[in-house]
């Protein structure tokens, strides 16, 4: 049994590593534009409207500090809910099919592309704003 869990956890990280290695960084960094009136990466990042979006990927939902979250967020992530490349690339297309009653009120992304470059962009950034 450890061993299929072993074997599962395995996959999953492949999978999300490969997804990120599917986008652009580049043109993450100019779809990241959309984001930028309220969210924030990198050395100085701070919360804005949004919560300040460093280490996303792979980090609890609804955890960083001095942040309030909406009662919504706060409930999808109850159960320690991380922000895989999956559940990012649902939510950055249609937030509110994620998450109902989010206070995020950007409608999402259509194009995939879109979300995998916003993806690996954003995925280099460490917890503390640092590039990986």
């Amino acid at each position: 049994m450890k061993r299929l869990i072993l074997i599962a956890g395995a996959a999953l990280l492949a999978s999300t590593a490969a997804s990120l290695a599917d986008g652009d960084v580049d043109k993450g960094e100019k779809v990241f534009r959309k984001c930028k009136a309220c969210h924030a990466v990198g050395e100085d990042a701070k919360n804005k409207v949004g919560p300040e979006l460093n280490g996303i990927i792979g980090r609890v939902v609804a955890s960083v500090e001095d942040y309030k979250y909406s009662s919504a967020m706060t409930e999808f992530g109850a159960d320690g809910k991380v922000w895989d490349a999956e559940t990012l690339t649902a939510y950055l297309h249609k937030p509110k099919d994620v998450v109902p009653k989010t206070k995020m009120a950007f409608a999402g992304l259509k194009k995939d592309d879109d979300i995998e470059d916003v993806l690996a962009y954003l995925g280099q950034f460490n917890a503390d704003g640092t590039m990986k």
